[in-house]
This record gives structure tokens, sequence and C-alpha cells, in this order.
């Protein structure tokens, strides 16, 4: 394959795969057949090895210059991505069926929000700052559609969840609304929030934190592009 036909043929299968499930049932009768933990395990798996893969598609399509790089701008997402995995690690699983990564049979507690005080979407705000971030140093054709397109994506889903939310919720939406933000750092400075939730958040940020390490140093090898300005 060209540079360009698998690049784009990385690209629809990722998209693909997103939408397709939802298409006549799909989701929900591989849900039934296996149980929700295996499939959404085997999704996940699947998703970031399509997401590999386009990245790494992207890397071999024919470089069309939009704008140069600048050494300094590789700053950007050395700077973004500790918060990005530190989002990941601390939200996922949230008990918010409304979001991605979100627990789908369970729903925030007003009184005892967790990380859903912090924000209600941690990995939709994870996925467009590392794409946004990542899209600074990138001024290629073919990394701008990537980066451009998945910060795009991840911050339009944070109103259309919020919108279905609304709807599934109704009366009990307020409540819903007022413990849990878009993002927030507030609940950082309340005391009764920190009781209850410092010390599992801290072994999550400390993991996310080990991750972007790893990330860091791997990244030269599994990517093919170095990660530091220097």
């Amino acid at each position: 394959m060209t540079g360009w036909t698998e690049y784009t043929l990385a690209l629809a299968i990722f998209i693909a795969s997103h939408f397709l499930p939802r298409i006549g049932g799909l989701r929900d009768g591989l849900i039934g057949a296996v149980g929700r933990r295996v499939y959404f395990s085997a999704y996940g798996l699947l998703s970031l090895a399509l997401l590999v893969w386009v990245i790494v598609a992207a890397g071999r399509a024919p470089y069309v210059e939009l704008w140069s790089q600048a050494p300094w701008t590789r700053w950007i997402p050395n700077i973004a991505l500790p918060l990005a995995t530190v989002l990941v690690t601390c939200g996922f699983g949230l008990r918010n069926p409304f979001t991605l990564g979100g627990k789908r049979d369970t729903i925030v507690d007003p009184d005892l929000p967790g990380f859903a005080a912090v924000s209600r979407h941690p990995l939709f705000l994870a996925l467009a700052l590392w794409a946004g971030a990542h899209l600074v140093p990138n001024g290629d054709l073919a990394h701008v559609i990537l980066f451009g397109s998945f910060s795009l994506m991840a911050l339009a889903a944070i109103p259309a969840f919020d919108a279905k939310a609304r709807r599934s919720l109704g009366a009990e939406a307020t409540a819903f609304f007022s413990a849990t933000a878009t993002f927030s750092l507030l609940p950082l400075t309340d005391r009764a929030w920190l009781h209850d939730n410092a010390r599992p958040l801290t072994i999550r940020a400390i993991i996310g934190l080990l991750i972007w390490v790893a990330a860091l140093h791997l990244h030269g090898s599994l990517i093919g592009a170095s990660p530091f300005p220097f």
C-alpha cells in the first residue's frame, strides 16, 4: 500500500470501529454473548491497536508541510501529556454512564461525586489534550488531519454526551450537573472531598505519571520520532 492509501484505510477503520458496533444492536448482542467486561476489554485493546496503526500510518504518509516545526514546540506535548495520562487513570471507570470509559450500570452520587467533581468527561479531555498538544509540533498535512480531527471529535463529544445525560436523567439532571464539572480544580481545595478521594486518586495519579514516563521513553522506538526538544 502507498502511504496515503494505508493512512486513509487506517483512519477509516478506526472511525468505523467506533460507529459500526452501534448499528443494528451489534454491540448489545456481543455484550450479551461474552459479557460486558470481556467485550469492553477486547474493544479497548482493539481501539488502542488501531490508534497506534493510525499514528504510524500518518508518519508513513507523504510529507506535505503546512507549517515548519520549531524545536521549542516539542515542549507543548511534554507539558500537556502528564495531565492527560493522569486524567485517564483517575477518570477511567468513572461512575458516569454518559461519558467515554464510564461505568454503564452506575450513576454519580451527588453527595459523593468522586473524580466526576473534577471532570465528568476526563477521557474526552485527555484525548483532546493529547491531540491538541501534538498538533502544534506536527504541521504536515497527515498529522494535522489526524490530531485536528481527534481534538475536534473529543471536544464535540462533551456537549453531545451532556445532552444525552439531560434527556436520560430528567428531573435528576440538575443534581447531577451541580455535583460534577466539565473541568474544575475547586474540589482540590475542599477538605471533605479530599478526605474521601485523596488516597485512591493519588495512587491513580502516580500510575498515570509512570505511564507517561514509560511512553515518553518508548516514543522514539514505537512511533519513530523523538519527543525531546533537543
